[in-house]
């Protein structure tokens, strides 16, 4: 492959997709040194170990995520971080929290903290919402889900969080009552939601 060919296939590529990897150019025949050897030469920069974007790359409010995603496709964002991202309650996390399994090994990401929660697979995948963000699939735990979540690991994000986030996903109609229900129930902890659902409601 020619280098004019070989460099505008890859900037297309990040362009497109906000983020890249080498994984994301070695199946187009490219070497995943070619990508520093782009950012030396300021076609790239680099925004972590491994990761690449076009310069002057249109950063959203939601980078970490991004970023964290990009390290660990197979997490999901869930608990403060996807309260921040549904814009719910007044929590601005200090680390990006990801969900994993309950025997996956602590995913690294070493551009941003990151608070691991370790959840059985019954509960992992339930109520999770894919976003496309600066090119990049995250993986979020839907509004309904996250707020149960918040209950269910209430000694970790405390319980005043997660009557806030009760108190206005209620008021602001996130979900119904019926998600509420059903994700309280999944996650064995409808005896404690219920009389403040009740109360809100």
């Amino acid at each position: 492959m020619k280098m004019a060919v070989k460099r505008e296939r890859t900037l297309e590529l990040a362009h497109r997709q906000g983020i890249l990897r080498a994984a994301d150019v070695v199946p187009l025949g490219i070497s995943a040194s070619y990508l520093s050897k782009l950012s030396e030469k300021g076609y790239l920069q680099r925004v972590g170990r491994g990761l690449f974007s076009a310069p002057d790359p249109e950063f959203t409010e939601h980078r970490s995520l991004v970023e964290a995603a990009a390290y660990a496709p197979k997490a999901i964002v869930c608990l403060l971080s996807a309260l921040a991202f549904h814009g719910i309650g007044t929590q601005l996390p200090h680390a990006v929290w990801l969900a994993i399994g309950l025997k996956d090994r602590p995913p690294r990401v070493p551009t941003a903290p990151v608070e691991v929660v370790r959840m059985g697979l019954r509960f992992l995948y339930e109520g999770v919402e894919t976003y496309k963000i600066e090119g990049i699939p995250v993986r979020i735990t839907s509004p309904a889900k996250t707020i149960v979540d918040c209950f269910k690991y209430r000694s970790r994000v405390g319980m005043d969080v997660a009557l806030e986030a009760l108190r206005e996903g209620l008021r602001d109609r996130r979900f119904t009552s019926d998600e509420l229900y059903y994700y309280a129930k999944l996650d064995r902890v409808w005896n404690i939601v219920k009389p403040y659902a009740e109360a809100i409601l």
